[in-house]
């Protein structure tokens, strides 16, 4: 087979052995639902050359065979409140698997028809692809809904992105030094307070929709320019706020700290625009810290920036590849129990967190206006048991919370959500649109 998973695919194949590992995107257009769009999509697939998959999961390959597309559409009446119908078809898809081996479409799409307009989602396998290549194929596919639209413009990215071999061949000083600096990892994992993890129930995923509207985004953005960190800095320091009534008493504990992850995209070190090359090119990186009663937001987000600042100059988000090989080699030893818990146990993390910006990704192509809102969803996996996908987008914040139901009640969830929310609402500078 012509392409090669990187490690952090392969590593995806161990998560969705478990349970299913799919991602969904819905993008909200403003043009009324037509009877073409199954073979719009489908005839944008061909010509995409993203038709014939399939994966040889023994030898981490996949091929893209051509051919025509046979997807799977649902269509679905928005009612009173199209957006509650779109979560409620998102939380389904998240736990509906796709084959395991063998050859299969890596994709599914669904639509809510609200009249004047609809929301156009996909879920697929998470391994094949990162969330900025389907933010360009969800493009692609809103611009064949323009007016007008008959022959889709041309768009063939390459699909066989290389591996990860040639990134620690190019770095392999920072390599080394990452190496060095395992055992230092390994104690922070030993301080980390350990999220729950139920190895006895299913792992089901479900799913909630949080907007954050255009001013309370902009005093987020100005904020974290000021304090002179990143917006993923103060998202994770807020979600580290958020987290700590949780789990009150750790002062006392030899696990005092709490940890959260951040989504690492490596594209940038393959120099491969996401119009260019559909693919996945991701790692991770996490933060942990004591959050010690009583500190406030700007501290705690400079220590973070501290970590993650030490972090992305040191290329320690190579560490985690490199860790990604020892579960490798110690999975294959690991009854199916264990392996629900392992991560959990030696990765402790409560939350992880992934943000994209669609703006960029959808540079002009489409349409001005045909697309008005757009939303994610992101599995939890076996390692943490929330996930929070935050999704900007013409002025606007959408958040995406998957939480793992056999660990994370609803009333939890959207507990920490609306804990993370207030913060945003309470940064200096916010100004509420008037009624």
């Amino acid at each position: 087979m012509r392409g090669k998973l990187n490690l952090f695919q392969a590593g995806m194949l161990r998560f969705r052995e478990m349970h299913p590992y799919v991602a969904v995107h819905v993008a909200r257009v403003v043009r009324p639902l037509e009877g073409k769009l199954k073979a719009r999509i489908e005839r944008r697939l061909e010509t995409a050359g993203l038709t014939g998959f399939a994966l040889d999961r023994s030898r981490k390959r996949f091929e893209f065979r051509g051919g025509p597309a046979a997807i799977e559409l649902t269509i679905l009446e928005g009612g009173d409140d199209p957006r509650a119908v779109a979560c409620a078809e998102i939380e389904r898809q998240l736990n509906r698997a796709f084959p395991l081996d063998g050859a299969f479409t890596p994709f599914r799409f669904f639509a809510v028809d609200a009249g004047a307009t609809f929301q156009l989602g996909i879920a697929y396998d998470h391994f094949i692809a990162g969330g900025d290549s389907i933010a360009v194929l969800l493009e692609k596919l809103v611009a064949d809904c323009s007016p007008g639209a008959a022959e889709p413009a041309a768009w063939t990215p390459r699909v066989y992105p290389r591996a990860y071999d040639r990134l620690f061949l190019r770095h392999p000083g920072h390599a080394l030094r990452g190496l060095a600096r395992l055992p230092s990892m390994v104690a922070s994992c030993r301080r980390s307070y350990r999220a729950p993890c139920r190895v006895d129930r299913p792992a089901t995923n479900a799913f909630a929709a949080f907007a954050v509207a255009a001013p309370e985004l902009a005093a987020l953005l100005r904020t974290a320019r000021q304090w002179g960190v990143t917006l993923n800095d103060l998202l994770l320091a807020m979600l580290l706020l958020a987290l700590a009534p949780l789990v009150p008493d750790r002062g006392g504990r030899k696990r005092n700290e709490l940890a959260v992850g951040s989504i690492v995209n490596l594209r940038g070190e393959f120099e491969s625009d996401a119009s260019v090359t559909f693919g996945q090119f991701l790692a991770s990186l996490r933060v942990s810290h004591p959050v010690p009663a009583g500190i406030g937001l700007r501290p705690l987000a400079l220590d973070v920036h501290a970590q993650t600042q030490r972090i992305k100059e040191g290329k320690l988000y190579l560490q985690t590849l490199v860790g990604l090989v020892w579960t490798a080699l110690a999975w294959r030893f690991l009854t199916p129990e264990r392996r629900r818990g392992f991560l959990a146990k030696h990765y402790p993390i409560w939350v992880g967190v992934t943000t994209l910006n669609i703006d960029p990704l959808w540079s002009g192509v489409s349409p001005p206006g045909l697309a008005s809102e757009y939303l994610r969803a992101v599995p939890t996996g076996p390692l943490a048991p929330m996930v929070f996908a935050v999704t900007t987008f013409r002025g606007a914040l959408q958040l995406g919370v998957s939480y793992r139901t056999a660990d994370v009640g609803r009333d939890t969830a959207e507990r920490v959500a609306g804990a993370f929310l207030e913060q945003i609402r309470a940064l200096p500078g916010y100004r509420p649109e008037p009624c």
